[in-house]
C-alpha cells in the first residue's frame, strides 16, 4: 500500500473512451448535418474540433505517464511530474463519504471507479479514481476506513457505538456482509412511476422526437393534413379509446423509465456504513458514514401521501459531492410504515415514537390571523393582469377566491398535522400542510437552537424554535407557535448535551 504506483493502464482507454462520448454530437452535427454548409463557423469549427480532438488525444498517454498515487499510512497523495511538479496530500480524517460507479465501460473489463469525498469546499472537495480492480478499490476502502477508525478516539467511538469494542472485533465488522434492509419490488416500482411522474416525460420526449423528424424530413404540411383527416372521419369512441391507450403506453414506458432508474436499487448497511446502490446499466454504489449522519428527515408531497410512500434524506456532515445530489437519499419511494423501521434498523441509536405532541389552541387562531403574502400578492396580479383562462369569460376574482381556500387549507392542515416531543436523546417535529417533513435528531448532532417570540406570540404565551444542523449548506428546521413552557424545557434539554 505504502508505495508510489501509476493509474491502471486501462485508464488511457477509458479517457479515449469519454472524449468520444463528449465530441461525438459535435462531430455528427458539423461532419453530417451540416457537412455541405460553406459558412465561415461551420468550415473554421470543423477545423478547430478536429485540432482539440488531437491535442486532447495525445495528452491522454502524456498525463498518464506522468501521473502517480500512493496510499499511504496517514493520508493519500496525488503526484504529477511533467515541467511542473504538483503534489496534492489527502489526509484520511477529511474524506467523509465513498462512492463507487460501474458504467458500461467498466462493467465490460470488470472494473469499477471509486470517488472519495472530503470535508472540504470547492473543485478538489472529491477524489476520483476513474478505473480501478475490485481488489484495489476494496484494499483503499478498507485501508482508508481502518485508519479513521484507529486515529478516532475511544470517547467517540463509544459515543456513536456503545459498548466495549476491542480492535479484534472493529476488524472483523469490516469483513461483515451488509445487511440488505431494502430492494424494491414490481410493485414499488409500478408505485415509483406514478409519484415521480415519469409516464408524463413520455409525451415531450416523443413529441420533440417527431417535430424534429417532421422537420427533418420537411413534411409537415402532410402531417398536419392526415392528423386533420383522421379527426374528422373517426368517430368519437375510437379517439377516445385511442386517447386511453396512448395513456397506457405512456404509463408503461414510465415504468420502464423507472425500472431502469430503480429497478435494481438496494439499501444496505452495516455496523459503520450505509450503501446505497442503483443504477440498471450503470451501477453506483455510495457508502455514507453512519458517524456523520447528523440527522433524518422522511418527506412526503401530497401525491406520495395518497399512494402511502415516502422519502427518507439523511442530513450529513461535510461535503455529499456535486456529481449526484442523491446520495443522501434513501430511495425516495419507500412505503411509510418501512420507512420509519427502517430508520431504527439502519441508525439503531434514532427510535422514532408514536406519541407526539400537538399544537394549542392558540396557535390555531395565530395561524389563520396571519396575513398571506402569496395571495394578496397574487391578487393584485389577477386584478391588474385579468387573465384569460382557455377562452372561458371567467372574473378574475374566482381565482383570488381559489388560492384563497388553497392558502386556508395549507394553514388547516399545517395546524392539525404539525407534531413535536422530545425521546430520551432525541428530538422528533413533523411539520406541513399539502406537503409534510418529519425530522428526527439527536441532542449531541445539533448545532445551534434558537428560540424567537414576536409581540403577538408573547401575548398568546407562544414561540418559536429553529434546530440547525451541521451540513453543506446547514440545515434550518424551524416550527412556529409552540408553547412557550415547552420551549424552555427544549432548551434546558439541549444545554445538556455534551
Amino acid at each position: 500500500m505504502n508505495q508510489e504506483k501509476r493509474y491502471h493502464p486501462l485508464l488511457m482507454i477509458y479517457d479515449i473512451w469519454r472524449l468520444i462520448k463528449n465530441m461525438f454530437f459535435l462531430f455528427l452535427f458539423l461532419f453530417i448535418i451540416r457537412a455541405n454548409s460553406d459558412f465561415w463557423l461551420f468550415t473554421y469549427g470543423r477545423l478547430a474540433i478536429v485540432l482539440i480532438f488531437m491535442l486532447i488525444l495525445l495528452a491522454i498517454p502524456i498525463r498518464w505517464f506522468t501521473s502517480k498515487y500512493k496510499v499511504g499510512n496517514e493520508n493519500l497523495q496525488l503526484n504529477r511530474r511533467l515541467v511542473i511538479t504538483s503534489s496534492r496530500t489527502i489526509p484520511y480524517a477529511t474524506i467523509q463519504h465513498t462512492r463507487r460507479k460501474a458504467s458500461l465501460f467498466h462493467r465490460m473489463v470488470n472494473m469499477t471507479s471509486l470517488t472519495l469525498e472530503t470535508s472540504t469546499a470547492g473543485d478538489n472537495s472529491t477524489v476520483t479514481f476513474h478505473v480501478l480492480t475490485q481488489k484495489e478499490a476494496q484494499e483503499m476502502e478498507k485501508h482508508i476506513r481502518a485508519t479513521r477508525s484507529l486515529n478516532r478516539s475511544e470517547n467517540t467511538y463509544e459515543k456513536e457505538f456503545p459498548g466495549p469494542v476491542s480492535e479484534n472485533i472493529q476488524t472483523d465488522t469490516y469483513n461483515a456482509d451488509p445487511i440488505v434492509h431494502f430492494s424494491p419490488t414490481a410493485y414499488d416500482i409500478f408505485k415509483a412511476s406514478l409519484a415521480s411522474f415519469s409516464f408524463i416525460a413520455v409525451f415531450p420526449i416523443v413529441w420533440s422526437l417527431l417535430s424534429n423528424f417532421i422537420q427533418f424530413f420537411s413534411f409537415g404540411a402532410q402531417a398536419e393534413d392526415v392528423f386533420t383527416d383522421i379527426l374528422d372521419a373517426w368517430p368519437w369512441w375510437i379517439i377516445l379509446v385511442s386517447i386511453i391507450l396512448i395513456i397506457l403506453i405512456a404509463i408503461a414506458a414510465g415504468t420502464v423509465l423507472t425500472i431502469f432508474r430503480f429497478g435494481k436499487y438496494e439499501i444496505a448497511s452495516d455496523i459503520e456504513k450505509i450503501y446505497v446502490t442503483q443504477g440498471f446499466s450503470e451501477r453506483t454504489t455510495f457508502r455514507i458514514s453512519k458517524a456523520n449522519v447528523q440527522a433524518v428527515s422522511v418527506h412526503q408531497s401530497w401525491i406520495k401521501r395518497a399512494l402511502g410512500i415516502a422519502e427518507i434524506k439523511l442530513i450529513c456532515a461535510g461535503n455529499t459531492g456535486s456529481e449526484d445530489a442523491e446520495v443522501n437519499r434513501l430511495y425516495p419511494f419507500l412505503p411509510v410504515q418501512r420507512a420509519y423501521t427502517m430508520i431504527e434498523e439502519i441508525l439503531p441509536s434514532y427510535q422514532v415514537t408514536s406519541e407526539m405532541n400537538r399544537l394549542p389552541k392558540q396557535a390555531w387562531l395565530l395561524q389563520m390571523l396571519k396575513p398571506s403574502w402569496v395571495w394578496m400578492i397574487a391578487t393584485g396580479l389577477l386584478y391588474y393582469v385579468k387573465p384569460d383562462f382557455l377562452g372561458l369569460e371567467i372574473p378574475w376574482w374566482i381565482f383570488s377566491v381559489f388560492i384563497f381556500i388553497l392558502v386556508i387549507m395549507s394553514r388547516l392542515l399545517y395546524f392539525y398535522q404539525t407534531r413535536y416531543t422530545v425521546n430520551d436523546s432525541i428530538v422528533q417535529i413533523k411539520t406541513g400542510g399539502f406537503n409534510t417533513k418529519f425530522f428526527l435528531s439527536k441532542r449531541t448532532k445539533i448545532a445551534e437552537l434558537q428560540l424567537t417570540r414576536h409581540i403577538v406570540q408573547q401575548k398568546l404565551g407562544l414561540a418559536s424554535i429553529v434546530v440547525s444542523n451541521r451540513a453543506r449548506p446547514v440545515m434550518y428546521t424551524r416550527i412556529n407557535n409552540l408553547p412557550i413552557g415547552w420551549c424552555q424545557d427544549f432548551s434546558r434539554w439541549y444545554t445538556l448535551k455534551r
